[in-house]
């Protein structure tokens, strides 16, 4: 299985964008995806997570409210709707999947397969 994000680029404040992350390869079992993002100068942090079967979500408190992620089953997809976006919302973003819903689906090491980033820049 391979991961393909897509979606980043400039925007001003208060504005949206929707990152893209399409899984190809054969998939089973309710696998958990996940967006990470990483600031300059510092580490990869957890964003939202989604369970593949049930679709029970998960997000980091930064972005509770403001971003949702959402995925579509028959094109292997995962979505992460960012609105309200603020400039220390500016990073790389990650996708990446798990073989399980793990309790510690907030944790990168928790994550088998990673796809490149995308770079989200929020100006203010």
């Amino acid at each position: 299985v391979q991961l393909q994000a897509s979606g980043g680029g400039s925007v001003q404040a208060g504005d949206s964008l929707r990152l893209s992350c399409v899984a190809s390869g054969r998939t089973s079992g309710d696998y958990g995806m996940g967006w990470f993002r990483q600031r300059p100068g510092s580490d990869r942090e957890f964003v939202a997570a989604i369970s593949w079967n049930l679709g029970s979500t998960y997000y980091s408190g930064s972005v509770k409210g403001r971003f949702t992620i959402s995925r579509d089953v028959g094109k292997i997809t995962v979505y992460l709707q960012m609105n309200n976006l603020k400039s220390e919302d500016t990073a790389v973003y990650y996708c990446a999947a798990a073989r399980s819903w793990s309790p510690n689906r907030d944790e990168a090491n928790a994550y088998d397969l990673w796809g490149q980033g995308t770079l989200v820049t929020v100006s203010s």
